[in-house]
């Protein structure tokens, strides 16, 4: 794609970024200003609002380039092969209990080092 291409499809982007930032900040605002409302009228308006300001965001080419990537993130979780219960299961009870030698190791050492010091400075 030429230079002049990329350019025009993305000559309103900083635009539409204006227009997401704003409607956040409407959201916001618009919040605190209306706390005395129901929370629900509150609620659907943010809804709205954040419904609207990621449409916008979608329409940049960042926004398309993100969801882009969230469609090829989806396909690579679908090629993971999840463990089974029971493979979690005994990793699980691993670690657990190489914690705990751990924590008694250093516990024993510690108090070794404790009682060669206290020795030491008397």
């Amino acid at each position: 794609m030429s230079a002049k291409a990329e350019a025009k499809e993305g000559r309103f982007d900083a635009l539409k970024w204006l227009v997401v930032v704003l409607l956040v900040a409407l959201g916001v605002v618009g919040n605190q200003y209306f706390a005395a409302e129901p929370v629900l009228y509150r609620v659907l308006v943010l809804l709205f609002l954040a419904v609207l300001a990621g449409f916008v965001a979608f329409q940049t080419q960042k926004g398309r380039a993100f969801f882009v990537l969230l469609k090829e993130a989806r396909t690579e979780i679908r090629k993971v092969v999840w463990p089974t219960r029971q493979e979690t299961t005994q990793t699980t009870l691993i670690v657990v209990a190489v914690v705990l030698v751990m924590a008694l190791l250093l516990w024993g050492l510690d108090s070794l080092l404790g009682w060669l010091v206290s020795l030491i400075v008397g």
